[in-house]
């Protein structure tokens, strides 16, 4: 039987954890004020998106994502998508595990948007960017250099056990190219579900 990755044994550890918390007998109902500060720990598994027959690397494994952001703003808008613009940014570590053990490290400033949701429950969405490095560059057919970029967007759900504390889950599209500064630059493409937890403060 094969051993389960690090970000599956990181996203049981932080759903143990989370369990371990006792819920309050009260709603909870997170304010977060502008200035409030979120640090954030998600891992996930990348899944690989072939979009054309020239995309022929099957290219997957665990991926681990530290993060900062800040509130920047009071509830703005209306209606069911009320909610906060939070800035920051995010470390991205991938470990290809396919189609050979490599690894790719990124830094990427993000954008995020927390609707109010409901009580404990708060849906948001998110866009990052940024450099990446990955020695995949020149050892397979969509990737001629090692220097990239990557993109993500996506989205995700997080609960709050407390004012302070949630957990979270989610999905982004990933995509890795070197924007043309060498060819083929064909790019990679891949989803990636995830879990985590966040701490505001």
């Amino acid at each position: 039987m094969t051993p389960p990755s690090l970000a599956a044994r990181i996203a049981f550890a932080a759903l143990v954890f989370t369990m371990t918390i006792p819920c309050q007998a009260e709603e909870v109902r997170p304010h977060l004020t502008v200035g409030t500060q979120e640090i954030s720990l998600s891992a996930g598994y990348l899944l690989p998106h072939r979009l054309t027959t020239e995309h022929t690397t099957k290219q997957s494994g665990p991926a681990l994502m530290p993060s900062w952001a800040m509130v920047l703003t009071d509830p703005i808008g209306k209606s069911f998508y009320r909610g906060q613009l939070l800035l920051g940014a995010e470390i991205v570590y991938i470990q290809f595990q396919e189609p050979f053990l490599t690894h790719g490290v990124g830094f990427t400033p993000k954008i995020k948007y927390m609707f109010e949701g409901t009580g404990r429950l708060r849906p948001y969405i998110e866009f990052a960017g940024g450099p990446f490095y990955t020695d995949l560059g020149g050892r397979i057919p969509e990737e001629s250099s090692r220097f990239n970029f990557i993109l993500t967007a996506g989205g995700g759900l997080s609960w709050f056990f407390t004012s302070q504390f949630s957990f979270n889950v989610g999905y982004r599209f990933h995509h890795i190219s070197n924007a043309g500064t060498r060819m083929p630059n064909l790019g990679l493409n891949s989803s990636l579900p995830f879990g985590g937890f966040s701490f505001y403060f």
